[in-house]
Protein backbone atom coordinates (compact mmCIF):
# COMPACT_ATOMS: atom_id res chain seq x y z
CA UNK A 1 0.00 0.00 0.00
CA UNK A 2 2.22 2.85 -1.30
CA UNK A 3 1.39 6.02 -2.19
CA UNK A 4 3.56 6.62 -5.39
CA UNK A 5 0.63 6.09 -7.55
CA UNK A 6 -0.54 9.40 -6.42
CA UNK A 7 2.76 11.11 -6.55
CA UNK A 8 2.94 9.79 -9.87
CA UNK A 9 -0.26 11.63 -10.94
CA UNK A 10 1.28 15.10 -9.58
CA UNK A 11 3.11 16.17 -12.55
CA UNK A 12 4.09 19.86 -11.82
CA UNK A 13 2.42 21.91 -9.49
CA UNK A 14 -0.43 24.57 -10.69
CA UNK A 15 0.73 27.79 -12.16
CA UNK A 16 -0.90 31.16 -11.12
CA UNK A 17 -2.16 33.40 -14.01
CA UNK A 18 0.19 36.39 -14.25
CA UNK A 19 -2.44 39.00 -12.72
CA UNK A 20 -2.85 37.04 -10.06
CA UNK A 21 0.62 36.48 -9.11
CA UNK A 22 1.37 39.96 -9.41
CA UNK A 23 -1.84 41.19 -7.70
CA UNK A 24 -0.50 38.63 -4.70
CA UNK A 25 3.23 39.88 -4.55
CA UNK A 26 2.23 43.40 -4.26
CA UNK A 27 -0.23 42.64 -1.34
CA UNK A 28 2.58 40.96 0.49
CA UNK A 29 4.80 43.78 -0.31
CA UNK A 30 2.55 46.17 2.15
CA UNK A 31 3.91 44.63 5.36
CA UNK A 32 7.03 45.31 4.77
CA UNK A 33 6.46 48.99 3.00
CA UNK A 34 4.81 49.66 6.49
CA UNK A 35 7.14 48.25 8.46
CA UNK A 36 9.84 50.31 7.18
CA UNK A 37 7.67 53.39 7.21
CA UNK A 38 6.41 52.74 11.04
CA UNK A 39 10.02 52.21 12.36
CA UNK A 40 10.96 55.18 10.17
CA UNK A 41 8.51 57.53 11.94
CA UNK A 42 8.99 55.97 15.60
CA UNK A 43 13.10 55.49 15.17
CA UNK A 44 13.48 57.49 18.77
CA UNK A 45 9.92 57.19 20.35
CA UNK A 46 10.88 53.87 21.70
CA UNK A 47 13.49 54.12 24.43
CA UNK A 48 12.50 51.15 26.69
CA UNK A 49 13.39 48.94 23.75
CA UNK A 50 15.31 50.66 21.22
CA UNK A 51 16.15 47.80 18.92
CA UNK A 52 12.17 47.67 18.14
CA UNK A 53 12.46 50.29 15.33
CA UNK A 54 15.69 49.44 13.75
CA UNK A 55 13.88 45.76 13.65
CA UNK A 56 11.31 46.99 11.77
CA UNK A 57 12.93 49.07 9.84
CA UNK A 58 15.79 45.93 8.25
CA UNK A 59 12.64 43.18 8.58
CA UNK A 60 10.80 45.31 6.00
CA UNK A 61 13.98 45.80 3.54
CA UNK A 62 15.24 42.58 3.82
CA UNK A 63 11.44 40.79 3.18
CA UNK A 64 11.34 43.29 0.35
CA UNK A 65 14.52 42.73 -1.12
CA UNK A 66 13.40 38.68 -1.06
CA UNK A 67 10.04 39.72 -2.55
CA UNK A 68 11.71 41.21 -5.22
CA UNK A 69 14.32 38.66 -5.63
CA UNK A 70 11.57 36.45 -6.52
CA UNK A 71 10.33 38.24 -9.08
CA UNK A 72 13.61 37.82 -11.54
CA UNK A 73 13.98 35.52 -14.12
CA UNK A 74 17.21 34.12 -12.67
CA UNK A 75 14.87 32.70 -9.67
CA UNK A 76 13.26 30.28 -11.49
CA UNK A 77 14.79 26.99 -11.83
CA UNK A 78 14.86 26.14 -15.34
CA UNK A 79 12.47 22.99 -15.87
CA UNK A 80 14.55 21.38 -18.87
CA UNK A 81 17.91 21.15 -19.51
CA UNK A 82 21.34 22.39 -17.57
CA UNK A 83 20.93 24.50 -14.62
CA UNK A 84 22.14 28.07 -15.21
CA UNK A 85 24.88 29.81 -13.21
CA UNK A 86 22.80 32.69 -12.34
CA UNK A 87 20.34 30.66 -10.86
CA UNK A 88 22.70 29.21 -8.39
CA UNK A 89 23.57 32.62 -7.24
CA UNK A 90 19.98 33.44 -6.93
CA UNK A 91 19.23 30.35 -5.21
CA UNK A 92 22.24 31.40 -2.44
CA UNK A 93 21.02 34.95 -2.07
CA UNK A 94 17.51 33.89 -1.50
CA UNK A 95 18.99 30.85 1.18
CA UNK A 96 20.98 34.12 3.03
CA UNK A 97 18.18 36.28 3.31
CA UNK A 98 16.15 33.39 4.47
CA UNK A 99 18.36 32.57 7.03
CA UNK A 100 19.28 36.12 7.85
CA UNK A 101 15.75 37.11 8.14
CA UNK A 102 15.15 33.88 10.65
CA UNK A 103 17.83 34.73 13.12
CA UNK A 104 16.38 38.48 12.87
CA UNK A 105 12.71 37.31 13.65
CA UNK A 106 14.30 35.70 16.55
CA UNK A 107 16.26 38.70 17.57
CA UNK A 108 12.48 40.75 17.17
CA UNK A 109 11.10 38.49 18.87
CA UNK A 110 13.28 39.29 22.37
CA UNK A 111 12.75 42.56 21.96
CA UNK A 112 9.39 42.63 21.55
CA UNK A 113 8.09 39.98 23.99
CA UNK A 114 10.18 40.70 26.93
CA UNK A 115 9.01 44.25 27.25
CA UNK A 116 5.35 43.50 26.83
CA UNK A 117 3.23 45.02 28.14
CA UNK A 118 5.22 48.42 27.58
CA UNK A 119 4.43 52.10 29.20
CA UNK A 120 2.90 54.12 26.86
CA UNK A 121 2.75 57.36 27.96
CA UNK A 122 5.70 59.37 26.91
CA UNK A 123 4.57 62.39 29.48
CA UNK A 124 5.24 60.10 32.57
CA UNK A 125 7.80 60.85 35.14
CA UNK A 126 8.29 57.27 36.37
CA UNK A 127 11.47 55.62 35.92
CA UNK A 128 10.17 53.20 33.68
CA UNK A 129 10.81 54.20 29.99
CA UNK A 130 7.92 54.51 27.79
CA UNK A 131 7.66 52.61 23.96
CA UNK A 132 5.05 54.29 21.03
CA UNK A 133 1.99 52.37 21.49
CA UNK A 134 1.19 52.52 17.45
CA UNK A 135 5.33 51.01 16.77
CA UNK A 136 4.83 48.62 19.57
CA UNK A 137 1.65 47.06 18.67
CA UNK A 138 2.35 47.21 15.29
CA UNK A 139 5.67 44.92 16.03
CA UNK A 140 3.72 43.09 18.51
CA UNK A 141 0.60 41.95 16.15
CA UNK A 142 2.79 41.28 13.64
CA UNK A 143 5.28 38.89 15.13
CA UNK A 144 2.26 37.30 16.43
CA UNK A 145 0.24 37.03 12.96
CA UNK A 146 3.74 34.66 12.20
CA UNK A 147 2.89 32.57 14.42
CA UNK A 148 -0.53 32.49 13.98
CA UNK A 149 0.46 32.13 10.13
CA UNK A 150 2.41 29.19 10.53
CA UNK A 151 0.28 27.32 12.72
CA UNK A 152 -2.60 27.90 10.55
CA UNK A 153 0.20 26.10 7.65
CA UNK A 154 1.08 23.20 9.78
CA UNK A 155 -2.74 22.47 10.57
CA UNK A 156 -3.90 22.74 6.74
CA UNK A 157 -0.56 20.93 5.91
CA UNK A 158 -1.44 18.00 8.40
CA UNK A 159 -4.89 17.85 7.05
CA UNK A 160 -3.71 17.78 3.29
CA UNK A 161 -1.55 14.89 3.94
CA UNK A 162 -3.68 13.04 5.68
CA UNK A 163 -6.98 13.60 3.22
CA UNK A 164 -3.68 12.29 0.52
CA UNK A 165 -2.93 9.14 2.74
CA UNK A 166 -6.29 8.31 2.64
CA UNK A 167 -6.86 9.16 -1.18
CA UNK A 168 -3.77 7.36 -1.77
CA UNK A 169 -5.13 4.10 0.34
CA UNK A 170 -8.42 3.89 -0.98
CA UNK A 171 -7.15 4.11 -4.81
CA UNK A 172 -7.16 0.17 -6.23
CA UNK A 173 -4.58 1.03 -8.90
CA UNK A 174 -1.88 1.92 -5.76
CA UNK A 175 -1.97 -2.20 -5.25
CA UNK A 176 -0.24 -2.73 -8.40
Amino acid sequence: MSNTGLIRRIHSPPQLPAPVLACTKLLFCAMPIAQIALGAVYLHDCPRQHYIPIYSIVAGVFSLVLGLLSCLPCAHEPTEGPSNPLSRVCVAWNSLISFFLFCWFIAGNVWIYSIYKPNYNKNTTSSDPYCNKTLYLFSFWTTTLVYIALGLFLVIGCCVLFCFCLCGRADPDDDV
